[in-house]
């Protein structure tokens, strides 16, 4: 005799890169997915891309072995592509939005959130105009987060690049949605400037509707779980990395260009921390990882800098807790700007030592006044930062961490999509997605 699954009364639906993505959007949509079960939704689907996509694409990757499990109640699914060689491109991306289809067609009330527009929201936007076409009971609230890369990485080269089309098909597929949200001040900035930019060259009203509808939404962070870290596991997990407390300079995000690595190897080798005995750690993948270990090599003091590619989600905070600093000099590139800065507060939540950063992008949101300032591509002001810190007392650099544990506490996951279903909550067509 065979049982069938309990229809859901409520569910949430989220398009993203998912893991095992090294990106702070991904680790938000574990946050809001664990968050959504304890707000009322008794199912919560991760629709994201196939593992060997992922690799294909040569996006910077966890271990598989070190993403750990979602809790019961989230699926993650990674639908497979539509058609075969003969389709040269948008496989993937159909078989995403078919799954979609299937999801908002079954009579679920759903939410579904995207993370990215391009191609996240463009696959939800579509699959609502399929599904309601269909005939079908739909009933689905979308919601898309834009973050800074859609803009600097798509509709800001579509402007450069006098591509009309392709940046008004991204923008008005965000205002098909029903909330539109951006991941911070300087995101939503952005889009309206180059909106304008768009509307004063071909007469069309982008800027207009978007200083209209954008929201606020800053990422959202599983607070509890850096709280809770125990220091006895902080002992342990530095021990098997050969670490100690106090002992290292640490870096943890892709390796890339717009992140200033480059800039922060040169600022540790210029400071006094390698003659007070400090290490620098950098802890991440992606695509400059072998140029910057070159560079290591290079600086004189190789031996003092150390590269972890393979970092497990649950070894982040003890790794933070424990350095003399934490440094990330972001600067702005044409394919990138910082728009927030998750891994800052992430840092910040986690304690040890003062966090060294740009005022890039979005950063100067995520940090507020807590953390050390330095200017773009600034070796010298990076070592003078490292100088500054290695001056400070324990009790300094204590009170400087609960400040800064503080200021963080607002990006809880809990309060940020209490946020986001308040949103929700005003356009609503029936009481399940209100509960």
């Amino acid at each position: 005799m065979t049982t069938t699954a309990a229809r859901p009364d409520r569910r949430l639906v989220i398009v993203v890169r998912a893991d095992p993505v090294i990106c702070g959007h991904s680790g938000e949509a574990r946050n809001l997915a664990e968050a959504a079960l304890h707000r009322g939704f008794d199912e919560v689907r991760i629709v994201t891309w196939p593992v060997d996509r992922l690799q294909q694409a040569g996006l910077p990757l966890k271990p598989l072995d070190g993403v750990l499990p979602y809790s019961d109640g989230i699926v993650v699914e990674r639908p497979a592509p539509v058609g075969d060689y003969k389709v040269p491109d948008g496989r993937w991306l159909a078989g995403l939005t078919g799954r979609l289809v299937e999801l908002f067609t079954d009579g679920v009330p759903t939410v579904a959130l995207s993370l990215y527009l391009s191609p996240h929201a463009t696959a939800v936007a579509d699959a609502v105009q399929v599904a309601r076409r269909t005939g079908l009971p739909v009933d689905v609230i979308t919601v898309a987060e834009a973050v800074g890369s859609d803009v600097t990485n798509v509709v800001r080269a579509c402007v450069e690049e006098d591509r009309f089309g392709a940046a008004a098909h991204v923008l008005a597929h965000y205002l098909s949605h029903d909330v539109c949200l951006a991941v911070s001040r300087y995101t939503r900035d952005l889009i309206i400037s180059e909106s304008e930019a768009i509307d004063a060259k071909h007469g069309t009203r982008f800027a207009d509707q978007f200083r209209e509808r954008v929201e606020i939404s800053y990422p959202a962070i599983d607070v509890g779980d850096y709280l809770a870290r125990d220091e006895d596991a902080t002992d342990a997990a530095l021990a098997a990395r050969g670490l100690t407390r106090g002992g290292y300079v640490l870096f943890l995000s892709r390796l890339a260009h717009a992140k200033g690595v480059d800039d922060l190897i040169e600022g540790f080798v210029r400071s006094g921390a390698p003659a007070a005995g400090q290490r620098l750690v950098v802890a991440g993948n992606g695509p400059q990882a072998d140029e910057l270990a070159a560079l290591a090599q290079a600086s004189g003091h190789g031996d003092l800098i150390t590269f972890l590619h393979d970092v497990p989600d649950d070894e982040k905070g003890h790794l933070m807790a424990g350095c003399t600093a934490f440094v990330l000099p972001s600067k702005p590139r044409p394919e990138f700007v910082e728009t927030f800065g998750i891994a800052l507060v992430e840092k910040m939540l986690s304690g040890g030592g003062p966090v060294i950063t740009t005022d890039t992008g979005g950063i100067g949101e995520a940090v507020g006044d807590t953390a050390t300032i330095v200017p773009v591509s600034d070796p010298d002001a990076i070592a003078a930062a490292l100088d500054d810190v290695l001056a400070m007392s324990e009790e300094d650099r204590a009170a400087a961490a609960d400040r800064a544990r503080e200021y963080a506490l607002q990006f809880d996951r809990a309060v940020v999509l209490d946020k986001i279903l308040d949103h929700v909550a005003a356009l609503a067509p029936t009481p399940a997605l209100t509960a």
